[in-house]
């Protein structure tokens, strides 16, 4: 609400008693006319604020019709209920030829109603209130939401619990024949030739002699064969199982692994045609 303040006056500023009376945090006009001599201005002081009135910015300066008259505008709001006198700030007039003459600002005195009414200033005890009735709660929603909560368990338990689907049998997957020595060290994987020939080998003895079965380490698999095979090629096991596992764990370099896979793949072969004699030497 913004309210022009008119008919009282108090140090050349204009106050007033409008219709309506301004309150407590209306937006308050005040304004003064000053006259100034032909080709002089004007610059209005700044307004300080206090606790009980402070300005909504700066001043402004504002020409009439008439030459040499002109209005100096303040927009204030008030925070104390009451008649009010402000101290307005010093009004500047400023000459063509650079003179300065200063005026007094005075005071500005005008009346604020308060937003609160009479009737609350002094408020009369009021009796205290009955007790509240607590309003009567049902057990049907509860009941509801547990059923519902226990239907729903035991439907996501059936689904849970569904049987199998059947399925459409496919047709057999081809089995591809392993893939030769020569494709794995062309791809630079002599280990894994090592790794093969040897588990073949492995393989054979543990069929034919059961004690050199395949957890057994190197060592300990040819001294179970020298115990139930004494007839057995130990040397030729012992060269190449040891060659197999050097080249395996990557513990020698250089070596050539092909001759080594072909005398393992011929010495299983032999080791398997042969596995009634050796279990008859035993």
């Amino acid at each position: 609400m913004i309210t022009l303040l008119l008919l009282l006056q108090a140090g050349g500023w204009v106050a007033a008693v409008p219709a309506q009376q301004p309150t407590v945090g209306d937006t308050i006009r005040l304004e003064r006319s000053v006259s100034t001599p032909p080709g002089w201005r004007l610059r209005a002081g700044k307004l300080a604020a206090t606790s009980d009135a402070e300005p909504l910015g700066d001043a402004v300066v504002l020409p009439t019709a008439t030459p040499g008259e002109w209005i100096v505008r303040h927009m204030v709001v008030a925070w104390t209920p009451g008649t009010l006198t402000i101290e307005m700030p010093p009004i500047w007039r400023l000459g063509p030829d650079g003179g300065v003459d200063s005026l007094a600002g005075g005071n500005a005195t005008f009346r604020v109603a308060s937003v609160i009414p009479d009737s609350v200033r002094t408020p009369a005890p009021q009796p205290a209130l009955g007790p509240m009735r607590r309003d009567r709660l049902s057990a049907l929603p509860v009941a509801a939401a547990a059923v519902f909560a226990a239907g729903a368990l035991l439907i996501l338990i059936a689904w849970r619990r569904r049987s199998p689907r059947d399925l459409s049998h496919a047709p057999a997957l081809a089995v591809a024949g392993e893939v030769a020595d020569a494709r794995w060290l062309s791809a630079g994987e002599p280990k894994a030739v090592a790794a093969r020939a040897s588990h073949r080998l492995r393989q054979a003895l543990a069929r034919s002699i059961p004690e050199a079965h395949e957890a057994l380490s190197t060592a300990e698999c040819l001294a179970a064969v020298e115990r139930a095979w004494p007839q057995a090629p130990l040397r030729d096991l012992r060269e190449l199982l040891t060659a197999l596992d050097q080249v395996a764990f990557a513990a020698a370099h250089g070596v050539d692994i092909a001759p080594l896979a072909a005398r393992a793949r011929t010495l299983a072969r032999e080791l398997g045609g042969g596995s009634n004699g050796g279990g008859s030497s035993r």
